[in-house]
């Protein structure tokens, strides 16, 4: 079961939240340290997510086609990774704005994009749930 994954998705939501309460404070170096924290724990959640999808094909020859499960395992994952990868862009767009000096006064822009990151993460609870408890 991919517990790191987890860790590192569920931690995201408290780095992104200190990188919120950075950026609204003005405090602007810890706002990007945060917020390349929580890309991290994202990239890292994406990376164990392809390393398990080549091991699932690779090894027990699953794929979308194999069965129900294969088709609810791909399709409910795979839709939430597009999601992780979504927010990693907007957070790498933000990134790359407060690296420019250009996140002063989009304190409750950024706060929206973190609703966003965290209600991914809340999701994932439900995937996880679904698919690694309930599934097996």
């Amino acid at each position: 079961m991919p517990i790191w994954a987890t860790i590192c998705l569920l931690s995201s939501s408290i780095t992104v939240g200190i990188a919120e309460r950075a950026l609204k404070a003005n405090r602007f170096q810890q706002f990007k340290l945060w917020t390349g924290a929580t890309i991290l724990l994202g990239l890292e959640f994406l990376r164990n997510t392809a390393i398990e999808w080549r091991h699932l094909i690779n090894d027990f020859h699953l794929t979308i086609t194999t069965n129900l499960f294969g088709t609810t395992f791909y399709s409910l994952v795979g839709l939430h990774a597009s999601h992780v990868a979504i927010g990693l862009a907007l957070l790498s767009l933000t990134l790359a704005l407060g690296l420019r000096g250009s996140m002063q006064g989009q304190g409750r822009r950024f706060e929206l994009l973190a609703w966003y990151w965290h209600f991914v993460d809340a999701v994932w609870v439900v995937v996880f749930a679904v698919v690694y408890v309930i599934g097996r």
